[in-house]
C-alpha cells in the first residue's frame, strides 16, 4: 500500500484516508479494528518489518509445538484448544476434543438436573481459583450469562477471610446443593487450597457431601488430581501442562463456567479459532494482532512508556480491563530480555467502562499527562426491550458518548484505538480474547521478552513462604508466655531488621489469638509482646 498519511498536521480528507488505511475488518466475525488515531507512522512500519517477520516465524513455531516457556521447558498450546487439529500429535488432539465434549455433557447434565447433589439439583456454583483461574471464569459469567439462565456463581478468588465469610454467608443452607469447582493447575497454589479447605469444612458442617459436590480442574497427575481421584470427586477436568493460567480461558477454566450458565461454549471456541486464523497473516496491516502490537510499540517507543486504558462501552465487558491486566502485564512485564539483559519492559493496563468513566478520569486523559492510549470497545447490537422514550434511544447516546470522547481525545493530541463488534455474543468474545492473546505474543517478540513465564510472580510466592515460616518460628518462640521486646525477638531469630516481626505481631494481636502488646503501636521500638 502507499505510505500512511501522518497522524498530525492533516486535514479532514487526509484523516479519512488514514482511517481507511488503518481500518481492519472481518466480515464473518463482524469485527472492526481502527488504529487510525494511534501514532503509528510509515517509518514505524518500515523499521518493524524485519522484527515482525521474526515474530511471525516465532508464533508459527509456538503453534507447531516449540518450547516457548524455557524456564519450565513447556510448550505453549492455548491455540490448540480451539483447533485441536493444530496440536503436535494425534493423542493430544483427541484428548482436547474429549475434554471439550465432556465439559459440555457435564454442564448439560447439571442444568437438566440429571446430575445432582445428594439433597437435590444443584442451585449454585462456588468457583475457587486465583489469577487467570478466577479472572477468566469471572469474565465469562459477567459477559455471557443471561438473566435467569444457568446457575448463579460465587467466587473465592482470594484468601481474604472477610470475603470468604461473606460468600459462605450468602450461600447459607444452599451449600448443601452447591457445586464446588476447585481450580489449580499444579494443585499446590496456597490460595485455592486454603479456599477449598474452608469451603469443605463449612459444606460438611452443613450436612453436604463433598465428594458428590466437588469438581477439580487441574493437571492430570497433580496433587489436586490425585486427591480428587482418591476421594472419588464428582468430576476431574484437565488443565493441561502446556496452558498457562492467563491463557486458559478456552480450556475448562472458561468452558466449564460457560456450560454451567447455558452459554454457547462452542461458539466461543469458534470465534477464537476464526481470529487465530486471521492473525496468522504475515502482513502487519492485514493482521489485526500485528496492527495492535505495532500501535502499542509506536505509542510507547518499544518500552511501554504509555499505559493502555481500556474503555468498553458495554456493561458486560466491565471486567475485561481486569482480565487484560493479567494477560498483558504478566506476559510483558519483565526485568530481563531473552538474552539476559536488563530491560524492565511492560505495558500497564487499567480501565473500567464507558460512558461511566467520562465522568471519572477522562478529564485527565484529555487535559493531563499524555502517558497513555485508550482502547475503546463497542458492540452495535441493542436489546429490543430498551427502546426509545420521547424519541430518545439510550443506545444513540452511548454511541454519541464514545464518538465524542474519541474526538475530544484526538483534538487534544491523545491516541486511541477502537474495536467495534457487530454483535456482542460468545463468538465475538472468543475473537476478542484471541486477538489480545496474539497481540501480546507478537509484542513480546518485538521487545525480545519471554511472554510465557512469570518470574516476578514466583518471587512473590517464595517471599510469602519465607514470611509464613518466620511467623511460625515467632509463634513458637512466644509459646512459653515470656514477654519479649522487638529487639530481643530480632536478635533471637537472627534477623537484620525487626520490621517483619512488627507486621506479623500487629496482625496476631489484632485478631484475638491470645497475643498482647504493651507500648505504643505508633512507636514500634517501644513494643513488648507476649502470649497470654
Amino acid at each position: 500500500m502507499s505510505s500512511l498519511v501522518p497522524l498530525n498536521g492533516h486535514d479532514s480528507v487526509s484523516l479519512w484516508d488514514r482511517f481507511c488505511s488503518l481500518l481492519w475488518y472481518h466480515d464473518d466475525l463482524g469485527f472492526w479494528l481502527d488504529a487510525s488515531r494511534m501514532g503509528l507512522q510509515q517509518d514505524d512500519l518500515d523499521q518493524l518489518e524485519e522484527p515482525f517477520q521474526r515474530a511471525f516465524a516465532a508464533m508459527a513455531a509456538l503453534e507447531a509445538g516449540a518450547i516457548a516457556n524455557a524456564d519450565e521447558q513447556r510448550q505453549v498450546g492455548h491455540y490448540w484448544l480451539r483447533n485441536p487439529s493444530l496440536a503436535p500429535d494425534p493423542n493430544t488432539a483427541a484428548h482436547i476434543q474429549s475434554e471439550i465434549e465432556a465439559i459440555a455433557g457435564f454442564g448439560a447434565a447439571v442444568l437438566a438436573g440429571s446430575l445432582a447433589a445428594p439433597d437435590g439439583p444443584f442451585t449454585d456454583v462456588l468457583w475457587i481459583g486465583i489469577g487467570g483461574s478466577g479472572l477468566g471464569p469471572l469474565l465469562m459469567i459477567r459477559a455471557l450469562q443471561q438473566e435467569g439462565a444457568g446457575l448463579p456463581f460465587h467466587f473465592f478468588d482470594n484468601v481474604d477471610p472477610q470475603g470468604i465469610s461473606r460468600t459462605l454467608a450468602a450461600l447459607g443452607p444452599r451449600l448443601r446443593t452447591t457445586l464446588v469447582v476447585v481450580v489449580s493447575k499444579s494443585g499446590g497454589t496456597p490460595e485455592p487450597r486454603l479456599g477449598m479447605e474452608q469451603a469443605r469444612a463449612r459444606l460438611e458442617a452443613a450436612g453436604g457431601t463433598w465428594a458428590r459436590q466437588a469438581v477439580a480442574v487441574t493437571m492430570l497427575g497433580s496433587a489436586l488430581d490425585q486427591k480428587a481421584e482418591a476421594e472419588g470427586w464428582l468430576r476431574r477436568f484437565d488443565m493441561f501442562d502446556w496452558v498457562g493460567g492467563r491463557t486458559s480461558i478456552t480450556s475448562a477454566v472458561g468452558l466449564l463456567p460457560a456450560a454451567l450458565i447455558g452459554a454457547d461454549g462452542q461458539a466461543f471456541l469458534e470465534g477464537a479459532a476464526a481470529m487465530d486464523e486471521a492473525t496468522r497473516r504475515a502482513e502487519v496491516l492485514a493482521n489485526p494482532a500485528a496492527l495492535l502490537a505495532a500501535s502499542w510499540y509506536a505509542a510507547g517507543g518499544g518500552q511501554g512508556r504509555r499505559d493502555m486504558v481500556v474503555l468498553p462501552y458495554r456493561d458486560r465487558l466491565e471486567v475485561f480491563s481486569r482480565y487484560l491486566q493479567q494477560l498483558v502485564m504478566e506476559s510483558l512485564g519483565k526485568a530481563l530480555d531473552r538474552d539476559g539483559m536488563p530491560v524492565h519492559q511492560g505495558l500497564a493496563v487499567y480501565g473500567n467502562k464507558g460512558s461511566t468513566d467520562q465522568h471519572a478520569y477522562v478529564q485527565q486523559l484529555r487535559d493531563g499527562l499524555d502517558n497513555f492510549f485508550v482502547t475503546f470497545i463497542e458492540g452495535l447490537d441493542d436489546p429490543v426491550d430498551v427502546g426509545p422514550i420521547n424519541d430518545e434511544h439510550p443506545a444513540d447516546f452511548l454511541e454519541g458518548f464514545l464518538q465524542g470522547t474519541r474526538a475530544a481525545l484526538s483534538e487534544g493530541g491523545r491516541q486511541s484505538l477502537t474495536i467495534t463488534l457487530r454483535r456482542f455474543d460468545a463468538r465475538s468474545l472468543g475473537a476478542l480474547v484471541a486477538l489480545f492473546e496474539r497481540a501480546v505474543g507478537l509484542y513480546g517478540e518485538l521487545v525480545n521478552v519471554n511472554a510465557y513465564h512469570q518470574p516476578g510472580v514466583e518471587a512473590g510466592k517464595k517471599a510469602a513462604a519465607v514470611i509464613l515460616a518466620l511467623q511460625g518460628r515467632l509463634e513458637a518462640l512466644l509459646a512459653d508466655g515470656r514477654e519479649w521486646s522487638l529487639e530481643e525477638l530480632r536478635a533471637h531469630l537472627e534477623l537484620a531488621s525487626p520490621e517483619p516481626l512488627f507486621w506479623s505481631l500487629r496482625h496476631l494481636c489484632a485478631n484475638g489469638r491470645g497475643y498482647t502488646a504493651s507500648g505504643h503501636w505508633g512507636q514500634p521500638s517501644s513494643l513488648r509482646v507476649r502470649r497470654g
